[in-house]
């Protein structure tokens, strides 16, 4: 089929981003109808009068988010995407209404040799001077007011900063009222846990975020673990669970970094649409480091019947020690808060949330994350280049966005046997048993964490020519480990 694709001449607006959304709508209006086969990038490139890296750009982030797939020497075909769930939102914004007013391998100092550790971040970008300055400016004059107790839920300035981050940058659809600031998502789930009650079954997609699993477990949860497919959660065995609340990470999903396509997204919330009380709950913990496309949105913001839980942080875009997390709550959970909850004091000082309100209201939040993706970009390309050597006996996968990667062994040798062998030439790699609720489910029995984030290039560098001679790979690969 040929495409005629409107294009203007907007500053801000580049020609793959007005491709990627007319493409986009018109598949959701049905005008392109599924497994319609759409022009390669270069004659669409061609027909429109645009280079065929601008093509390119907006397939791909139709590939990321689902609307098309890409067929093997034949093309891109339109996904099957069943009626767009209806979501209620063309029934007009019903949230406004709602409201009135070892020691193997370490050396002498028991240090590690190269730790690619999945959990740190990089710090030596922080702006430490900016942040000082906002912290003086915050106590100059002896401003008592920030001694005094606030809103349970969060400063209001705060919370309308965040909500108008999330809008822009993530497509979450809410009022500032919603947001529910918490000290760590630890805190944040327990808070749920009362407004929920715990006569609840979740699941949780398996392998997991093993802190969130381990916190449900302590307030008495009962958790089923419910394997994934290439798109994410099966919302088949979703179904055979019995489960009522569904805990997911659609963006990213940790550890295995799957990006759920829409499709899968309209199941789940299709799932939570047929039954009264049935919630999912978005762990979005890492959605603005994404290496191909643009950011996938929100799941949250697919949702218009009040159905999605949506959580996010900044511990991994500004640092861990900040313990700033929030919680977006659909209208009805919110009610239940204010009658039940709201006696509950913010666990966040008003000193750390005028801080973190200056530092993105004067606009040094988006700096400092522009900053961070061009960092974490070269460090992501210098895995990328090292790995190399690595694809005739490992399968990499999950590089496209987040902190870490996902080696597994095609040579199907033991994942405690890379570890220790890794281990022996001083490197420290994570097995991927680790984050499975039930290491028996193992569905990926020979797999390393690699995580990146904390390690300087040159680190990286060293870390995986010790890797490649640990696994053997130089033997079949002489000299490109050096």
């Amino acid at each position: 089929m040929e495409l005629m694709i409107p294009l203007k001449n907007q500053p801000g607006l580049p020609y793959y981003s007005q491709i990627y959304s007319y493409i986009k709508e018109e598949i959701k209006k049905g005008n392109i109808g599924p497994a319609t086969r759409l022009p390669s990038t270069r004659q669409l490139a061609e027909n429109i009068k645009v280079s065929r890296s601008t093509t390119q750009m907006a397939y791909e982030q139709l590939l990321s988010e689902g609307y098309i797939e890409a067929v093997p020497c034949k093309g891109y075909f339109v996904c099957r995407i069943e009626s767009l769930v209806r979501t209620g939102q063309d029934q007009g914004d019903k949230i406004s209404s709602f409201f009135s007013p070892s020691s193997v391998g370490r050396d002498k100092s028991g240090e590690w040799k190269v730790d690619f550790s999945p959990r740190g971040i990089d710090l030596c970008a922080f702006p430490f001077n900016t942040w000082r300055k906002i912290s003086k400016n915050t106590l100059v004059d002896d401003n008592r007011e920030m001694f005094m107790p606030g809103d349970p839920q969060g400063e209001p300035a705060f919370r309308e900063a965040i909500r108008s981050y999330l809008h822009s940058a993530r497509g979450v659809n809410c009022l500032a009222e919603q947001i529910i600031v918490g000290a760590g998502s630890e805190y944040l789930l327990m808070l749920l846990s009362q407004i929920l009650g715990t006569e609840r079954l979740i699941a949780m997609e398996n392998p997991t975020y093993k802190q969130a699993y381990r916190v449900f477990r302590s307030l008495k949860y009962q958790v089923v673990p419910v394997a994934m497919d290439k798109s994410g959660m099966d919302v088949e065995l979703l179904k055979k669970s019995g489960a009522d609340i569904a805990y997911v990470m659609p963006s990213h999903q940790y550890p295995t970094g799957i990006v759920m396509p829409v499709k899968r997204r309209q199941e789940l919330l299709a799932w939570a649409y047929e039954q009264e009380g049935r919630y999912l709950i978005e762990d979005d913990y890492d959605s603005e480091f994404r290496y191909k496309g643009k950011p996938i949105p929100a799941l949250q913001g697919m949702d218009g019947r009040n159905r999605v839980i949506y959580y996010g942080t900044f511990s991994k875009s500004i640092a861990p020690a900040i313990r700033v997390s929030y919680m977006v709550l659909p209208a009805p959970l919110l009610a239940v808060y204010r009658e039940r909850m709201n006696f509950y004091a913010s666990t966040v000082s008003r000193i750390d949330q005028n801080i973190l309100y200056e530092f993105m209201g004067e606009g040094h939040y988006e700096r400092h994350l522009n900053r961070m993706r061009a960092v974490y970009k070269a460090k992501h390309d210098a895995m990328s280049v090292g790995l190399k050597p690595f694809e005739s006996q490992f399968l990499i996968t999950g590089e496209h966005a987040g902190l870490h990667l996902l080696l597994t062994d095609r040579k199907k040798r033991a994942e405690s046997l890379l570890i220790n062998m890794a281990a022996t030439s001083g490197v420290k790699v994570y097995g991927m048993s680790g984050y499975f609720i039930q290491e028996e489910h193992n569905a990926y029995p020979s797999t390393v964490v690699l995580g990146y984030a904390s390690l300087t290039e040159e680190e990286i560098r060293t870390g995986l020519a010790l890797l490649c001679q640990a696994w053997s790979v130089c033997d079949q690969k002489e000299g490109s480990c050096e």
